[in-house]
């Protein structure tokens, strides 16, 4: 239970009031004294013995409370609220007993024992106790009021009690002086309390503000009007390399400069413009950060403003980290992590720049360098073996670089090298081939030895021309060339490639409109039995008239629907085409339709096969599907299904181009063939090469061993029938230009009809007369 009798007073505010009533004993001691001499005084005017007892009670009371106040200041003090309230006890008691012995002193000069020397006695002690009653014992409420009754109470009572009117009335006027007192004690209280109150607040306010001021990751240093420090937190203590904070105080932002050079913090030569900044910044009244590299490698962003009241306020931050971390960011956006050259951003970059302060006449080249095959090795090898060898790669190139010569890892497998101050075409060619040489050089990866082979391209010009991203485009087309002509050398660029550039970008474009307007038709090269001489199918063939290009070859445009993805549009269009206007032919005659191996890609390469046939009507068995070798390449078993799906059609399978790719006899083993088309190059020297014949009867002697049919493409001359209508075994069926050009389907229909086969005698002269007016009719239709 609380022992403080003022509850609206704090504890600790309570405890400090309780101190405060035994503070300056010595002043009791000194009352006591007046006390007793004055009483002893009386005693020696009156003769009265009374006063003198009451003199050595007051001397005695006086000397008892400022024994209680001595015994206060040897003991262990105020502790806690009990220890308070048992010390303010012992002081009310003290003093209550003195204020007794004084009371009773004035009601004994004033009434009990009149005289006129004791009533002034009296009244001359009433008047300086009472002053000590509010300036001693504010601290106290019951003290106030124990001395209160105590002292003035009885001086009231004694002129009352004089009877006559005056000493009456002046009686009754001394009893408001009671309450004044009391109400002067608790106003010096209240204002006390009051101003500890603010004193706790504002020590409160300050240790946040010195905690705050001291853990802030920040330094800080405030300066005063005259520009000297008179505030620095922790932070700005270390940096400075003092003691304490005190040692700051009063020091110039010069002196703390000054400070931090001869430390060794900062540079000499930082010195004189980072005051500069800072003061600056204070005179302007504005918010200024300023970067600072320090001597020992570390980085504080300084930022100065002016305060209030005058007073400046300089902020540092150890921004190292960022620092370190943004030049980290930035040199992940630069360079490549793999080899730690720039990276294609950067290096345009740096081109860019390096042209720009070039003689507009100088040449300068930019070549291109691309691994061949690279994949093959990340699929064989591994990633990480792939990477090895990108950063051995790099390790070469980085050897030539100089002034002159920037290398770059654009991604992938493709490096970047720019070259500047070039007398020629020839120079640029030199270092091409020192380049080459290095990296012909094998390489051990993870334990593997690789030899490098690469293809690049590079394009010359002049700085005035110039222009990164267009030698590039210019560079990437001599490596296109350098590729296509059997890589690992390169070339350099040519208008000539530009322009064949050009114009397949302009069949790529017009390519995918001509399918979708159907700009596309179809030409039927007519194929003859060996034995008959009759047209018993014809290859579809497909044609595209551009109106600007003029004819587009098939050799141009089929591999480029290929690299777009579009091929399989272009068949679908064969085969629904083909297949309708095949219903309008003999029914002996067949069409044949070329499926590519992007074709056998599609899932549904089936289904466009049956839609064809079931929206032409036609009969399977008169729809033949040429593949060529590299339908088996990607994945043998799928196409093998895909193949036995057509077959179970009722379509024939014919194996185009026999002899021209890997030629493997395990494809006429695992497939489901019908036929063998041999290509060209076997019957082109047939006539002159004996070899060559022999390799083609053995050929059609497997075929019929493995009971396929064989046509013979690319019989062009009269010679060449003659020749293989001699052979013991001869093909089934013949394909060139010795039967006429590729045809439209309506020449077909009448080719088809008038057409006599030949007989034995045309096909000794070679002069069949009738053929030769049948297809005249056919080509004009």
């Amino acid at each position: 239970m609380s022992k403080n009798k003022n509850p609206e007073i704090p504890v600790d505010v309570y405890v400090q009031f309780v101190r405060s009533l035994f503070n300056d004993a010595n002043t009791v001691l000194l009352g006591a004294f007046c006390h007793g001499l004055i009483a002893a005084l009386v005693y020696l005017r009156s003769g009265d013995v009374v006063f003198l007892a009451l003199a050595g009670l007051l001397f005695g009371a006086g000397l008892f409370r400022f024994n209680g106040m001595l015994k206060f200041r040897s003991s262990n003090g105020i502790t806690d609220e009990a220890s308070a309230w048992r010390w303010e006890r012992e002081y009310l008691l003290r003093g209550g007993i003195q204020g007794f012995v004084l009371g009773a002193f004035c009601f004994s000069a004033i009434y009990s024992n009149p005289n006129d020397y004791g009533e002034i006695a009296a009244v001359s002690v009433a008047l300086g106790s009472t002053v000590a009653i509010v300036g001693r014992n504010y601290g106290s409420r019951i003290m106030v009021m124990i001395l209160s009754t105590t002292v003035v109470l009885p001086i009231s009572a004694a002129l009352l009690l004089k009877g006559d009117f005056y000493h009456f009335v002046l009686g009754l006027f001394i009893i408001p002086f009671f309450f004044i007192l009391i109400k002067m004690a608790n106003h010096v209280r209240t204002v006390l309390f009051s101003a500890i109150s603010e004193q706790k607040y504002s020590k409160r306010i300050a240790h946040q503000f010195d905690k705050a001021l001291n853990t802030m990751s920040h330094g800080l240093i405030m300066l005063g009007k005259d520009g000297r420090v008179v505030v620095a937190n922790t932070e700005a203590v270390k940096l400075l390399n003092a003691s304490s904070a005190e040692q700051l105080h009063g020091r110039t932002l010069r002196a703390l400069l000054m400070r931090c050079v001869a430390a060794g913090i900062i540079r000499r030569c930082d010195h004189n413009s980072i005051e500069a900044m800072l003061t600056s910044a204070l005179k302007e009244g504005r918010d200024r950060k300023m970067l600072v590299e320090f001597a020992n490698n570390r980085h504080f962003e300084f930022s100065a403003r002016e305060g209030r009241d005058e007073l400046g306020v300089i902020t540092f931050e150890d921004v190292t980290g960022r620092i370190e971390a943004e030049e980290k960011i930035r040199y992940m956006a630069r360079y490549d992590n793999l080899t730690g050259l720039p990276n294609r951003a950067y290096f345009c970059e740096i081109v860019n720049r390096i042209l720009a302060g070039q003689p507009a006449d100088n040449l300068c080249a930019l070549a291109v360098l691309d691994l061949d095959d690279f994949k093959h090795i990340n699929d064989t090898h591994g990633h990480p073996v792939g990477d090895g060898l990108i950063y051995a790669i790099g390790e070469r190139l980085s050897k030539h670089i100089d002034d002159n010569m920037k290398v770059s890892r654009f991604g992938g497998d493709e490096f970047m090298v720019f070259v500047r101050n070039l007398p020629d075409e020839a120079a640029m060619s030199a270092k091409l081939e020192m380049i080459f040489s290095d990296l012909a050089a094998d390489v051990d990866v993870a334990g593997h030895v690789m030899q490098i082979q690469a293809s690049a391209g590079a394009v010359v010009s002049r700085v005035a021309d110039a222009d990164v991203d267009g030698m590039i485009v210019k560079a990437d087309l001599a490596l296109y060339s350098a590729k296509d002509s059997g890589k690992n050398h390169w070339k350099l660029f040519e208008a000539s490639m530009d322009e064949a550039f050009r114009r397949k970008q302009t069949v790529k474009s017009e390519l995918r409109q001509a399918i979708s307007r159907g700009q596309l038709r179809v030409a039927y090269q007519p194929i003859v039995g060996m034995k008959s001489m009759k047209v018993e199918a014809c290859e579809s063939l497909c044609r595209w008239d551009h109106p600007d290009l003029g004819a587009v070859s098939p050799a141009e445009f089929i591999p480029l629907a290929e690299e777009m993805g579009i091929i399989t549009d272009i068949t679908e269009f064969m085969l629904e085409r083909a297949c309708l206007e095949c219903t309008n032919w003999p029914e002996s005659t067949r069409v044949s339709v070329n499926l590519s191996a992007n074709d056998f890609r599609n899932p549904n390469v089936v289904k466009l096969v049956c839609a064809a046939l079931e929206s032409s009507g036609l009969a399977p068995e008169r729809l033949e599907i040429e593949v060529t070798e590299t339908v088996v390449l990607d994945d043998r078993s799928r196409t093998r299904d895909y193949l036995n799906d057509l077959k179970a059609l009722g379509v024939s399978i014919a194996l185009d181009d026999f002899g021209t790719g890997y030629s493997s006899l395990s494809y006429l083993h695992d497939l489901p063939l019908d036929k063998l088309k041999i290509d060209r190059a076997f019957v082109m020297d047939i006539t002159e090469n004996k070899r060559s014949l022999d390799l083609l009867k053995g050929v059609l002697h497997l075929s019929r061993q493995l009971g396929l049919k064989v046509t013979i493409e690319g019989v062009e001359t009269f010679e060449q029938l003659k020749l293989l209508s001699g052979t013991k075994i001869s093909p089934d069926l013949l394909q060139g230009f010795l039967f006429g050009a590729p045809l439209s389907a309506s020449g077909v229909a009448i080719m088809t009809r008038a057409v006599q086969p030949f007989g034995r005698e045309q096909r000794e002269t070679g002069h069949p007369p009738a053929r030769k007016t049948a297809v005249r009719k056919a080509a004009r239709a």
